[in-house]
């Protein structure tokens, strides 16, 4: 009996804790939202945090989507080949690179290079008190450091997502081409023809969420961090482990909006 109730009392902690974080987080997250819309506005931080996020992204995001087309289509080839259905590369590729892996693995590249670097940047400046110094100067520090970040990766991950998916595209283009043989006309037109619409504003959808959490992570768990380097380090860690979480589980729901039977 005792041990049942150790085991129901250690259950529900872990329940309250996480109805508790996940309460901290949404209030979190709409107290960011509203400072997006409400002055005063800091366009210098706002132009360097879409610097930071998105055109010093794409280089890891370029690299990580030609080479995933790549290995799909070999994938692709090796597999349909048992069932002579080689021919239909183009397609599986396209779909799998604009509906899932473009959004997913540009989503783990932001949490990986982006939240880590908020967050790391954010605990820095609370454990040397440059964000008292805000309070003291009159800036809310919401304002100042979350509210920029989150519009700015709002916007640029849905653009690197679509740069993503085409240069995933064309990573699975260049190796059907030039390794399995397929005619180029007839790769790209057979592409076209597949995707549709739908596929597209779903991926960019995608985007903007997986944006919103990656850069709310890295802020929330900055600005939660504790005192000295073991807090820095916490948090960085923690930031990238909650956002990658988030992240496949909102492509699961948003996968099953857009696409459910």
């Amino acid at each position: 009996m005792n041990a049942l109730m150790l085991f129901l009392a250690v259950i529900g902690r872990l329940m309250l804790d996480t109805l508790g974080a996940i309460g901290r987080v949404s209030q979190f997250t709409a107290r960011a939202v509203s400072h997006i819309v409400r002055p005063p506005f800091y366009p210098r931080e706002f132009a360097n945090a879409l610097m930071n996020i998105g055109w010093l992204s794409l280089p890891v995001v370029g690299l990580t989507a030609v080479f995933t087309g790549g290995a799909l289509a070999l994938q692709i080839y090796a597999g349909g080949a048992r069932f002579n259905a080689e021919a239909v590369v183009p397609q599986i590729v396209a779909i799998g690179i604009v509906r899932e892996l473009g959004p997913v693995l540009v989503g783990l590249m932001i949490a990986a290079r982006v939240t880590s670097s908020i967050a790391a940047e954010i605990a820095t400046m609370k454990v040397t008190e440059q964000i008292d110094a805000l309070v003291t100067l009159s800036t809310n520090p919401m304002k100042y450091l979350v509210a920029p970040r989150v519009l700015a990766a709002f916007i640029t991950v849905p653009m690197l997502v679509a740069v993503g998916d085409v240069i995933g595209i064309a990573g699975g283009y260049l190796v059907g081409v030039q390794n399995l043989g397929f005619n180029a006309a007839a790769y790209l037109q057979n592409t076209v023809d597949f995707l549709e619409p739908i596929d597209i504003i779903s991926s960019l959808v995608k985007g903007a969420a997986f944006g919103v959490i990656a850069s709310v992570m890295g802020c929330y768990y900055g600005m939660s961090s504790g005192r000295g380097a073991q807090g820095v380090g916490r948090a960085t860690k923690g930031s990238v482990e909650a956002a990658a979480v988030l992240l496949l589980a909102a492509n699961f729901l948003l996968t099953g909006i857009f696409f459910s039977v």
